[in-house]
């Protein structure tokens, strides 16, 4: 079956106007028995019969239905094209007429126009609408609930339903070119790959059995209770830098800069693309509401899911402030040795430079990034 968009439905079907045709019809047959007129009673039940018949079916046509909304993925980059799939099952001997309308809310863009499709389901059918869905800014979008209006084939009457909770899109902050800038580098550890006696506690590559005579804080308790046997990390002694990204939500919101906010945001996430190709271990530290909840932090890592992890919470990150970027310093997990961090704000005021000057007491180098002109600076 093919699908059909259209982007101006009738606001309502003909039964808004068969209502009054069958009072009009009831009239009919009323005089009708009065007069004796058999021809014109007969046509008059056929008329009141195929109206009451059209109700309980449209009655009937929603209740049958069965549907599975499914999008081929849901994680993109702005610009990136999603593909919407709605299989539609009708499970009744009954065929029906349908009608979808799937919103996309801030997904869509300014427009936010939504998509829609009609057709017909015979006894037993199911049928695919599909869309192509561009994600127009960063942030968690919900594609639904879908709106279904279902009834007989006629058009007389029609029930309307919702269906599902929608789907959730993840759209990441854009990746823009930086110019090229120079990170400390902290060379405790020893080379990549290389046995050295120290162990960096960040860098935990896997698991193996227990060997009796090692360290009992190398054990992984975890990994022991789900292998019934002593399981103990296997690290990776490097010399990669350890950066932490830092983003300041609070002089963003104050000046209600909602694009200098997402251009922060961009500039945070291209960071960590970059440190990430460059084999740095990465971390995201914020002070900002993340929606659909969690908490606004990714402890410094390195590994396959690492930089999804990051690029997601830079996607849920909201400008409104959580706490101040000094107490999720605090509270939060320490600091591990040879780190570096970026801060990333609106200006050099607020709650960035008590953060600041609590990384210089503890000798953590920082490069220190502003939106406003003038207000990009290093400090150290």
């Amino acid at each position: 079956m093919n699908d059909r968009v259209d982007d101006q439905l009738p606001p309502f079907g003909s039964g808004f106007i068969l209502g009054p045709i069958l009072v009009l019809v009831g009239g009919l047959l009323f005089s009708a028995l009065l007069q004796q007129q058999r021809d014109l009673v007969t046509l008059c039940l056929l008329v009141l019969l195929a109206g009451c018949g059209a109700k309980l079916w449209a009655r009937l046509s929603l209740g049958g239905l069965a549907c599975r909304p499914a999008l081929d993925r849901r994680l993109a980059f702005p610009g990136e094209a999603l593909t919407l799939t709605l299989e539609v099952e009708n499970r009744r001997w009954l065929p029906v007429f349908l009608r979808v309308t799937v919103p996309l809310g801030e997904l869509g863009g300014p427009e936010r126009k939504p998509l829609r499709a009609e057709g017909g389901l015979l006894w037993y059918q199911t049928v695919a609408f599909r869309w192509e869905v561009t994600a127009s800014h960063r942030g968690l979008h919900s594609l639904g609930p879908h709106r279904l209006v279902a009834g007989d084939l006629l058009g007389f009457f029609s029930r309307v339903g919702t269906e599902g909770n929608g789907l959730e899109v993840v759209v990441y902050p854009r990746i823009v070119p930086l110019r090229p800038f120079p990170l400390p580098r902290r060379d405790f550890f020893g080379i990549p790959g290389a046995e050295g006696p120290v162990k960096d506690p960040v860098f935990i590559l896997g698991t193996r059995d227990y060997q009796h005579g090692r360290p009992a804080k190398h054990i992984h308790w975890k990994a022991s209770a789900r292998h019934q046997r002593l399981q103990e990390k296997l690290f990776e002694p490097t010399t990669q830098e350890k950066v932490l990204l830092v983003v300041d939500v609070s002089g963003f919101a104050r000046q209600g800069a909602a694009q200098d906010f997402e251009r922060a945001l961009e500039v945070a996430a291209s960071l960590a693309v970059r440190l990430d190709r460059e084999g740095c271990a990465v971390g995201l530290l914020a002070n900002g509401v993340v929606a659909g909840g969690g908490a606004p932090r990714v402890p410094i890592g390195r590994g396959p899911q690492q930089l999804p992890a990051i690029l997601e919470l830079l996607a849920r990150l909201s400008m409104e402030p959580a706490a101040p970027l000094l107490d999720i310093l605090r509270n939060g997990s320490g600091l591990p040795w040879g780190v570096s961090c970026i801060c990333l704000a609106q200006n050099a005021e607020g709650g960035i430079l008590p953060a600041v000057e609590h990384l210089a007491r503890r000798r953590v180098p920082v490069i220190f990034f502003a939106s406003q002109p003038g207000g990009q600076g290093q400090a150290g």
